[in-house]
């Protein structure tokens, strides 16, 4: 039984558990992903780009002199472990390891997105939007958005599979923008459902503050991303997975939720950073 629990003791408990707020998951999926790495790095490689030369009869050929480039996902490891003590649970009416497995399962998906944010995060020199874009110093707009837009298409980035990252204060403002509630330029619904699916070729994921960090806001200006599926790579030795595993020296049951990863950005030129001021 976790410790806290044994400190809120009364006659009977709720059935029906009401977990904390807390968030899980949502850029599983969003990333080239390699699986089964073994060792604690791995490199993934990039291909320069290459041009068609005019063919002469007879001649020798030229060629195009693609380059070759790596860059390095240095992976680490992360639980989330909890106990349950088989005598505490008896003084409890709902399933403590059940509840559990979902608590540390989200803990370590939140942790999962976070590589990937940092990875962006600490990009060299991706493509940016200025907080300027659409108003001075205002927040995720749809000008923001059709500059990202123009950003990739100008790098050639494929229209399928782009991203974008953003705040739930920054998904607010964009609500906020008649191009995206109204029927006329918006087959999304986004007044009734209250979100964003799909807009100018990104699919939107959001997420709110995060105890490991989120998006990076700086006084009023946060950062969120637009990116390509093959901009960011994301190395697994341990896809993410729970446990229950009995401790006889602990008289509990050891509930954990682990994985080992890391995370790179591949190529700046299909990364775009968004700055949104939510002032």
């Amino acid at each position: 039984m976790a410790i806290q629990l044994s400190t809120a003791y009364v006659a009977q408990f709720d059935a029906e558990v009401k977990q904390a707020y807390q968030g899980t998951s949502v850029l599983r999926g969003t990333v080239r992903t390699r699986t089964g790495v073994v060792g604690s790095t791995h490199r993934f490689t990039k291909i320069g780009k290459g041009v068609a030369h005019l063919h002469v009869p007879q001649s020798d050929v030229t060629p195009i002199g693609a380059t070759y480039s790596t860059v390095t996902a240095t992976l680490s490891d992360w639980d989330a472990p909890e106990y349950s003590d088989i005598f505490m649970q008896q003084k409890v009416n709902f399933d403590e390891r059940r509840e559990l497995v979902q608590v540390v399962g989200n803990a370590i998906g939140r942790r999962f997105d976070q590589l990937i944010i940092d990875a962006m995060t600490a990009a060299s020199s991706p493509e940016t939007v200025s907080n300027d874009i659409g108003g001075t110093d205002s927040n995720l707009n749809v000008a923001k958005l059709i500059e990202a837009k123009r950003l990739l298409d100008k790098n050639n980035v494929p229209p399928g599979d782009r991203h974008i990252l953003v705040h739930a204060t920054s998904l607010a403002g964009m609500l906020g923008e008649t191009q995206v509630t109204s029927a006329d330029y918006n087959s999304v619904k986004a007044l009734v459902q209250g979100e964003l699916n799909t807009f100018l070729g990104f699919q939107f994921h959001t997420i709110g503050d995060r105890d490991e960090g989120g998006l990076t806001l700086a006084t009023n200006d946060r950062t969120v991303f637009a990116w390509h599926r093959s901009a960011v790579g994301l190395a697994e030795g341990i896809a993410p997975r729970t446990a229950i595993d009995y401790i006889p020296q602990k008289v509990s049951f050891l509930v954990n939720a682990v994985f080992s990863a890391g995370a790179v950005t591949i190529d700046d030129e299909g990364l775009v950073n968004i700055t949104c001021d939510e002032a």
